[in-house]
Formats: C-alpha cells, sequence, structure tokens
C-alpha cells in the first residue's frame, strides 16, 4: 500500500498555477483527495529546485508563493538533499549509463537521478511510496514513477 506520493516537478507545477487553470485545478483536487484518506504528498528538494528554477526566470511571484505555501503548510512535506542522497544518485547515474540507458545528456545535471536518490532515501525510512510524474519512463527505470492522475 501507498503510503507516501512524491511529486516530480510536473504536478508540483501544476499545484502553482493560479485558481481557474483546469489542470491545476484538477491536481490540487488530486492531492486533497490522498491526503484526505493519510496518504503523506512529499516535495523533493530537487524537484523544488526545477521547478523554483524556471519560476524565477519567468518573474512569477504568486506562483512562488503557491509553492512556498504548499511545502510549508505540512511538517515533513519537504525531503532536503543530502549528500548521502546525492552520492546515491551519482551511482545511479553511472549504473544507467553502463547499461546504455542514459536518462540525459552526460554534461546535463540529471535530475532524474537524484530524485529517484531522494525517493530510494524515504523507502530506506520504511515508507513505500510512489512517483508522481509527468515523465514516466525515465523515472519508472528507477523507482515507482506513475503518471499523476493514474495514481
Amino acid at each position: 500500500m501507498i503510503r507516501s506520493i512524491v511529486l516530480d516537478s510536473g504536478p508540483l507545477g501544476l499545484i502553482c498555477y493560479s485558481p481557474g487553470f483546469p489542470v491545476g485545478d484538477e491536481c490540487r483536487q488530486w492531492v486533497a483527495r490522498h491526503l484526505a484518506t493519510g496518504i503523506q504528498v512529499l516535495v523533493p528538494a530537487i524537484a523544488n529546485y526545477e521547478l523554483r528554477r524556471e519560476l524565477i526566470r519567468l518573474n512569477n511571484a504568486n506562483s512562488i508563493s503557491m509553492l512556498d505555501r504548499f511545502i510549508s503548510s505540512e511538517a515533513g512535506r519537504y525531503i532536503q538533499l543530502s549528500d548521502g542522497q546525492l552520492q546515491l544518485a551519482a551511482e545511479l547515474w553511472a549504473e544507467t549509463r553502463k547499461r546504455g540507458r542514459p536518462l540525459a545528456d552526460p554534461h546535463a545535471l540529471d535530475v532524474d537521478v537524484i530524485l529517484a536518490a531522494q525517493v530510494r532515501s524515504v523507502e530506506a525510512a520504511s515508507q513505500p511510496c510512489v512517483v508522481a510524474t509527468t515523465n514516466v519512463s525515465h523515472l519508472s527505470l528507477l523507482v515507482d514513477a506513475r503518471d499523476w492522475r493514474t495514481i
């Protein structure tokens, strides 16, 4: 049974759309339904980074404020990025390349392997979880990742 849902930057970004945008409203309702059943909805630091940098570039103060409120609205929602997670991400990066399945350009910061390392750290704390994403193909090679609408 899923005890936690970890948000990738796609669904996290939808949550930060202004009210009245249909898919954003749908995603917020989806989160609310899961929270009502006792499932934790978590935000990994790397997804926060990936979304926040774009919101800053767009000078979207309203969405940044919504992001901050969502992250701080529940204690324990934010998954800090640790050195151990970065070491695991480096191992995952190397393993995917050895298998001929790189997830990003060799010179890119591979956000997917960092996200996977953060998810594995949550799972190591005895918390089965799934990643809610819009990019199932890459993440599902490393962790249980599903399109957010199917969870």
